[in-house]
């Protein structure tokens, strides 16, 4: 896909004056982004099952029971029938195109992203002081304090209002160095304190959960795709907009 017919149906709807108003309000990128992702679902069937899905979990976000309360919710919305229909069928179609598009690439790119998708859990101690960082360490080691009360008392980043403990998180999120660490960490076993930066940190790894290949994963992988793709396609028809609407200014 190119553009397909979106570029001539917004090159006759905003004119030049149109896509000068577009770019000041830094309109223009997300109106080509709903106009290509138009144009892709526009073929996708809604099936009953999942319509009727989508208006029971409408209705019980906005805290009704049952579809007879249908009525009273479309006018909590401030809503019509056909506004709030069409943006359920909306939401299902672009579901299932990105299932029926991209299910096939999720494990793929799972594979590709498994590290950074992989969960960790690790109790933290960062200090500006290397000494009281030893001295930390062992009163944890030796048992005659424990990582909470200490990090409550000590911590100097962030850690302190969690009791030391940080995550669940993706393993990628933290230092390089002391990703390092935490990869070939035994779970309940004192790290000895070592330097990131400006800091010493007593670490403790509480737990390592290896990213698995879920339905949810895949649908989590199939909605990255289907958003680089539509950013991909959505900067190509921006080059083009831009350039004919140059070519006619100059002309």
């Amino acid at each position: 896909m190119d553009g397909g017919t979106t570029l001539p149906e917004l090159r006759r709807a905003i004119g030049v004056d149109g896509r000068s108003l577009l770019r000041r309000y830094n309109l223009l990128k997300p109106l080509l982004e709903q106009m290509i992702t138009s144009e892709a679902i526009a073929g996708v069937s809604v099936p009953d099952d999942s319509l009727k899905t989508a208006k029971l979990e409408l209705l019980d976000q906005r805290g009704f029971e049952t579809m007879d309360q249908w009525s009273e919710m479309l006018t909590d919305l401030g809503r019509t029938h056909e506004e709030v229909i069409g943006r359920l069928e909306r939401v299902i179609r672009r579901q299932v195109y990105i299932r029926d598009r991209f299910a096939p690439k999720a494990e793929a790119r799972f594979l590709e992203r498994k590290n950074e998708l992989d969960q960790v859990v690790y109790s933290l101690l960062r200090l500006a002081d290397s000494f009281l960082a030893r001295e930390l360490y062992l009163q944890i080691e030796s048992e005659e304090s424990n990582f909470a009360d200490l990090a409550k008392r000590y911590a100097e980043g962030p850690e302190r209002n969690t009791n030391g403990i940080v995550g669940p998180v993706s393993l990628t999120q933290a230092h390089p160095l002391l990703v390092e660490k935490l990869r070939v960490a035994q779970p309940g076993v004192l790290l000895e304190p070592f330097r990131v930066a400006d800091w010493w940190l007593v670490v403790r790894l509480e737990r390592y959960s290896p990213a698995t290949f879920t339905p949810e994963v895949s649908d989590q992988m199939c909605r990255e795709m289907f958003d680089a793709w539509i950013e991909e396609e959505t900067a190509t028809a921006l080059s083009r907009l831009e350039g004919e609407f140059s070519d006619f200014s100059i002309s």
